[in-house]
């Protein structure tokens, strides 16, 4: 089973799902810093490369939420959905699998979506 380490947005303060950090560069960096524009540009470069990890499909959901383009972020959540469930490692110790990330960040966006 592949273990990522994932930020909790709890931890910066932020109401966000969580902020997954392995494979994705500085992109985490730059979302929890609030520089979700910049964040987008980096990932979205990365996914036409196919380069893309549930980790950075979390990552852009959660830039495109908090730029206020919720049908993009809720389009990347389900994504994350549709694929194998990657358990990651938080930075509080705690584990949680992309699933469970991208269902909080559903949940936060006042969507549900009914996984398999």
């Amino acid at each position: 089973m592949v273990r990522k380490i994932a930020l909790t947005m709890a931890a910066i303060g932020a109401a966000l799902p969580a902020l997954a950090i392995a494979q994705t560069g500085t992109s985490y960096q730059l979302v929890a810093r609030g520089h979700f524009d910049a964040a987008i540009d980096r990932l979205e470069e990365r996914r036409r490369d196919q380069i893309s990890t549930p980790e950075a499909t979390l990552n852009l959901a959660t830039a495109y939420a908090q730029t206020g383009n919720r049908a993009k972020a809720i389009a990347l959540y389900a994504e994350v959905l549709a694929q194998p469930s990657v358990d990651l490692d938080l930075v509080t110790g705690d584990t949680a699998s992309s699933h469970q990330i991208a269902q909080r960040g559903l949940t936060l966006l006042g969507r549900t979506l009914a996984t398999r």
